[in-house]
């Protein structure tokens, strides 16, 4: 399966890209306005999996080139420029994509970030509302911490919650988070429920501010 990671070279997409290609046998795609900063992030993540895995396959390229070759589309971007990136790669879309949210709207104060969804009630349901109608769209891995990711050398042992209309694409992102290690996916109802989920994420990170010893929060459910 080909899993195109849109703004892979920022914070999230390094974790999920570095996750991705040691711990599954996925084709990555990173991808980036800037071609040439996806291909120039490629040569650093194959750098840090050198030692870690000796079956390494990740690509670099524009955008709309990385979403129309894969099956699985992760919109690693930051939540303001998510609705622009669904729409400058609606073309590369198909009903056969699966296409993957994380991204949460919050604001930040003097006491830590809050929620702050969109009109449209969350990002998630913002993605639905700007992606073609007949492209699936998954909510997953909002709560988890960047740096958590993409430190390798962190054992990861929490939970992503995954929100869908579609069974089949929910199943699909299920099945490849669990493959992350330490990672473990939970069903979390349909994209109705993303709200709900999206505003974990501040709650999360307001908690590794207040508590020195715990920079990589995360959730785990029991």
């Amino acid at each position: 399966m080909r899993i195109a990671l849109l703004g892979g070279t920022g914070d999230i997409g390094e974790g999920l890209a570095l996750r991705l290609a040691r711990d599954t046998g996925h084709e990555i795609l990173i991808g980036s306005r800037d071609p040439e900063k996806a291909r120039d992030a490629v040569a650093e993540y194959e750098d840090e999996l050198a030692d870690r895995t000796d079956d390494v396959d990740i690509k670099g390229f524009g955008n709309e080139m990385a979403a129309d070759r894969a099956d699985v589309v992760v919109l690693s971007v930051p939540p303001y420029y998510v609705g622009d990136t669904v729409e400058a790669v609606a073309d590369s879309l198909d009903a056969d994509t699966v296409l993957v949210t994380p991204a949460v709207g919050m604001q930040g104060d003097e006491d830590g970030l809050h929620y702050h969804p969109p009109d449209a009630g969350s990002v998630t349901e913002l993605v639905a509302q700007r992606a073609p109608d007949e492209v699936p769209v998954v909510g997953a891995f909002h709560n988890l911490a960047a740096d958590a990711l993409s430190t390798l050398e962190n054992d990861l042992d929490l939970d992503t919650l995954v929100v869908a209309d579609d069974d089949d694409a929910k199943e699909t992102v299920l099945t490849i988070a669990n493959e992350l290690e330490g990672l473990r996916a939970l069903e979390a109802g349909p994209l109705a429920n993303a709200a709900e989920v999206e505003s974990v994420t501040p709650l999360v990170i307001n908690i590794a501010k207040y508590n020195e010893d715990m920079h990589d929060v995360g959730v785990k459910w029991t």
